[in-house]
C-alpha cells in the first residue's frame, strides 16, 4: 500500500505520486514516513526530501516550510522546493556569488534585507550541494 505525496511551493506544484517512502528534513531532525503513519505536522528544515518508489529514488531540495502526514498522504508545503535534476547549477553559482557581495558591502545583521541575504546563501548552497551530490551519486 503506497503512501501520496504532495510537494508544493508558492508558485507550483513540484511533485505528486504515490510512492512508497518520504524522508522529510524535519525541525526535530530527518524523519522517514511510511504508509499508516501517525499523524504529524512538522517545519521543514532547508534540506532534501527524498522519495522512493519501487526502489527509485527521486530528490528535491526544500528551503524551509511545513509538512502534513496523514496515514494515506504526506502534503508539503514549502517556500521553495525543486527537484534536484532541475537545479540550474550556474544560476545557483551566479546567486550565490550576490549573495556574497551584498554581505560583503556590510549589511547591519539586524536588518531584514539581512536576513534576507542570509536565506538566499543558505538556499543557493543548498542547490550547488544537493546538485552536485546527487547526481553524482544516481549516475555511479
Amino acid at each position: 500500500m503506497p503512501i501520496r505525496c504532495e510537494i508544493v511551493s508558492q508558485d507550483r506544484v513540484v511533485y505528486t505520486d504515490d510512492v512508497d517512502i518520504v524522508v522529510l528534513p524535519g525541525a526535530g531532525g530527518v524523519m522517514g514516513v511510511l504508509p499508516n503513519h501517525s499523524p504529524v505536522l512538522t517545519t521543514l528544515q532547508f534540506g532534501i526530501i527524498t522519495v522512493r518508489k519501487k526502489g527509485e529514488e527521486q530528490f528535491f531540495t526544500v528551503a524551509g516550510g511545513v509538512a502534513e502526514v496523514q496515514p494515506d498522504q504526506v502534503t508539503v508545503l514549502a517556500d521553495a522546493a525543486e527537484n534536484v535534476e532541475e537545479i540550474d547549477t550556474q544560476r545557483a553559482e551566479a546567486a550565490r556569488k550576490r549573495a556574497e557581495e551584498l554581505l560583503q558591502k556590510g549589511v547591519g545583521p539586524d536588518t531584514d534585507q539581512y536576513l534576507a541575504i542570509q536565506a538566499a546563501l543558505r538556499r543557493s548552497n543548498l542547490r550547488i550541494d544537493a546538485a552536485q551530490r546527487l547526481r553524482r551519486s544516481r549516475r555511479s
